[in-house]
């Protein structure tokens, strides 16, 4: 037995089940980042076309997307053993990871490979969210926070392989294989929690439930506007910031670079970790506008730094690192307590498709407005998100079913 939050008596199992699922998690999730990882060490054999090596991460995004759209359509997480769902997913996904060392770096069965990484990811990134919901006392989001806090150190670690010799590009595909087929077996050690509910039929009115709901409505458009901001930060943090060092003549401008995107994205992980702890205790709302209102000062602040002093702009980068992840996994724990029990998990994938569609369109909106009108034009925009984000989450905490987030602290 352990002690849980708030002075509640653990769960038998709990702790051991979501250990095992945070390692698998953080294993299965290794495929993803996988590309990112390698480009650079494959751009020192073989000439690469920009398009190419945009399609070997665009192509896991546009995958997961689709992968989301089967999986809420057939409410698979809610109507089978999310183990099951998570195992297949993993162990697909290392499959198809693996045999990618056995290509050429790119083409079309690379990219078709990615792809289906990609859809395989909607089997495990929002499953696994299902399955710590399942454990959930009063720290709900604590446990979630965990998970995203795995997810974004798996972002970051490209950013450290580019800062130093990086190992060959068909042993780190092998090596992220290795480790998503070891998450699907290991999956098998974690238990369903006691929150387990399943829904028993294909119903598509699940997923409009995700529009129609008026209370979930508004924590989707919150997490709309923390998806713009998120992963357009995290695409472009690197390259902003090697033309920012570049421009105030500071050297060794890339490496530096790198080394300090690699640690705001990494402090996320902290962040993420500490806001679940906080919104547990504070409240999700009130977590939610804080962190964004946090972001998106940073996200103006240090695109009109661009070009002075490196420790300042440093500074803002570790800031908006730690600020922008530590809301994340808040709008998916108020789902969870939002939804029909019956259909989280359908209600967690409709979220997470619409979050990554849209960073399709921020991800690639930044680079037109830099060359349009210069990275601070490109980062400011940035701020719009999160802080229509946070209109949205104080819309929902003056509604009467805000009661039902953080066991009553909205």
């Amino acid at each position: 037995m352990i002690a849980a939050t708030n002075g509640e008596i653990g769960l038998p199992g709990k702790f051991r089940s979501l250990l095992f699922l945070l390692l698998c998690e953080i294993g299965a999730m290794a495929v993803w980042f996988s590309s990112a990882s390698a480009v650079a060490t494959i751009k020192r054999t073989y000439q690469i076309l920009p398009l190419d090596q945009a399609l070997l991460t665009s192509s896991v995004q546009c995958g997961f997307v689709v992968g989301t759209i089967v999986s809420a359509a057939l409410s698979l997480a809610d109507r089978y053993d999310p183990r099951r769902l998570f195992m297949l997913s993993a162990l697909t996904a290392g499959v198809a990871t693996g045999s990618l060392a056995l290509l050429p770096p790119v083409g079309v069965a690379v990219f078709a490979l990615r792809f289906l990484t990609g859809m395989c990811m909607a089997g495990v990134y929002p499953v696994g969210m299902r399955l710590a919901v399942t454990w959930a006392q009063r720290d709900m989001g604590l446990l979630i926070g965990l998970l995203v806090g795995g997810l974004t150190l798996g972002s970051a670690s490209p950013h450290l392989l580019a800062a130093f010799d990086a190992l060959d590009w068909r042993l780190i595909y092998g090596l992220a294989a290795s480790c998503a087929l070891l998450a699907g077996l290991g999956i098998s050690f974690c238990s369903l929690g006691p929150n387990m509910a399943r829904s028993s039929r294909i119903d598509l009115g699940f997923m409009m439930q995700a529009w129609r709901n008026r209370s979930l409505r508004l924590v989707n458009l919150g997490y709309l506007g923390h998806m713009w901001e998120l992963y357009a930060m995290w695409s472009w943090l690197a390259v902003f910031l090697a033309a920012s060092f570049t421009a105030s003549g500071l050297l060794n401008a890339n490496r530096v670079a790198s080394v300090v995107t690699f640690a705001a994205i990494s402090a996320g992980s902290l962040g993420a970790i500490a806001g679940g702890w906080f919104a547990d205790r504070i409240g999700r709302t009130t977590l939610t506008i804080l962190a964004m209102a946090t972001s998106s000062l940073c996200a103006l602040l240090i695109a009109f730094s661009f070009g002075l002093t490196p420790w300042l702009v440093i500074v803002l980068a570790l800031i908006w690192g730690i600020s922008v992840v530590a809301d994340s996994a808040q709008f998916s724990a108020s789902i969870a307590e939002l939804s029909e029990p019956s259909i989280t998990g359908t209600m967690l994938t409709v979220q997470t498709c619409a979050g990554f569609l849209l960073t399709l369109i921020s991800i690639h909106l930044v680079p037109e407005v830099v060359t349009w009108s210069g990275w601070r034009m490109g980062f400011a925009m940035l701020a719009i998100g999160p802080a229509l984000g946070c209109v949205a989450m104080y819309r929902l905490r003056c509604l009467p079913e805000a009661s039902r987030l953080a066991n009553g602290k909205r």
